[in-house]
């Protein structure tokens, strides 16, 4: 079957730049430049579409197969999450994602021993009220000071940083492309008319 979002591109004439031919020619071809979207109505509602996570060293394809029984379907699922580029906005292969970070990184002792940022451990006073979220990044050695009312006494909490390694930041960032929404295959016609 082929490929329906190719076969609803607009087709436009293009200059003939072969030498053999005369530069009057022109040849049909799909306008690659068009690119298709969801309509607002559709985009905006959550009750068309379900929360997917991406496993292993799946594409977009698979995902498709999954989902929709249908490879040729990458498109919708790569629209319904609005990408573009797939090869900054989709989470990398491990293969690829290690290549990726050692040529960032030049070299693994910089990888996984040097500290990216620090981010802050949850704190918290006595009656469950959050002074600091976790995972707020903060400075080394950063503390805190507060009053806490359950208490009736000021608080000092010294050193809730916590280092992030550079690989345990890329990773992150790698996980969090895992999550994405995939319209449910019941509104598949609405995209196709």
């Amino acid at each position: 079957m082929a490929n329906p979002y190719f076969r609803n591109l607009p087709d436009i004439a293009y200059i003939n730049r072969d030498g053999a031919k005369s530069t009057d020619e022109f040849n049909v071809v799909k306008n690659f430049f068009k690119r298709a979207k969801l309509r607002d109505d559709i985009f905006q509602n959550l009750a068309f579409f379900e929360k997917f996570i991406i496993k292993g060293d799946d594409r977009p394809d698979n995902v498709a197969f999954e989902v929709y029984g249908d490879s040729t379907l990458d498109w919708v699922v790569l629209m319904s999450n609005n990408i573009i580029n797939i090869q900054s906005e989709w989470p990398m292969s491990n293969e690829v994602f290690y290549e990726y970070l050692i040529d960032k990184y030049e070299n693994e002792t910089i990888l996984y021993g040097g500290i990216h940022h620090y981010e802050a451990n949850e704190v918290k006073t006595s009656r469950d009220v959050i002074i600091i979220p976790s995972g707020t990044r903060v400075g080394l050695g950063q503390s805190v000071s507060y009053f806490d009312a359950g208490l009736k006494q000021q608080v000092v909490v010294t050193d809730v940083a916590l280092p992030v390694t550079n690989y345990l930041h890329e990773e992150k960032i790698n996980n969090e492309k895992r999550n994405i929404f995939v319209l449910k295959p019941l509104y598949l016609n609405l995209i196709f008319d």
